[in-house]
C-alpha cells in the first residue's frame, strides 16, 4: 500500500501549521485529499511532494497566482519552460521594486532618525515632531510601497 500521510502528520513533516495546508486546499492549490474510514484526510506523496513545492515557491515569496501558474505548468510535463521563465522573470521585477521602496524607506528612516541626535523628552523628541507633521508624499508613498503584500495576487 502507497505511504499517505495524516494532515497532522504531513503538518508536522513539513513544519507547517495544519491551517497552511487547509488554506492551499481552499484555494485550490492542493487537491482534496481522499479520506479515510475515520473520515481523516489522508495525504499520498504526490500531493506531500505538491505541498513541498508551493512551500518552496512561498519561501521565495511568490504570489498565489504566481505558484497557480508555476503548478499548470509543472502538471503540464511536455509544456515548453518558455512561460515558466517569464512567470520567473516578473517575479524578478517584482521583488526588484519592493527592494528599490525597501531602500527609500531605509533612507526616510535615517533622515528621520537624524531628527533626534540627543535623547531627551518626548515633548521635545524631534522623531515624534517630525512624524506629526509628515508630508502628505511621504504617507502616500509608505502606503504604496513595502508595508503593501501581494499574496493574494
Amino acid at each position: 500500500m502507497p505511504k499517505t500521510y495524516r494532515i497532522g502528520d504531513l503538518a508536522s513533516l513539513l513544519d507547517v501549521p495544519v491551517e497552511t495546508i487547509r488554506y492551499y486546499e481552499r484555494e485550490g492549490l492542493l487537491p482534496k485529499p481522499a479520506r479515510s474510514d475515520g473520515n481523516y484526510r489522508l495525504y499520498a506523496e504526490g500531493e506531500r511532494a505538491r505541498l513541498e513545492f508551493i512551500l518552496h515557491c512561498r519561501a521565495l515569496d511568490m504570489s498565489l497566482l504566481e505558484i497557480r501558474s508555476l503548478l499548470r505548468l509543472r502538471d503540464d510535463p511536455e509544456q515548453g519552460c518558455a512561460e515558466v521563465n517569464a512567470v520567473l522573470d516578473e517575479h524578478i521585477e517584482h521583488v526588484t521594486e519592493r527592494m528599490r521602496a525597501l531602500r527609500r524607506l531605509h533612507v526616510e528612516l535615517k533622515a528621520l532618525r537624524a531628527h533626534c541626535d540627543a535623547p531627551s523628552t518626548s515633548k521635545d523628541c524631534g522623531i515624534l515632531h517630525e512624524l506629526a507633521t509628515a508630508p502628505s508624499s511621504r504617507r502616500a508613498g509608505a502606503a504604496a510601497g513595502v508595508h503593501s503584500s501581494r499574496r493574494g495576487h
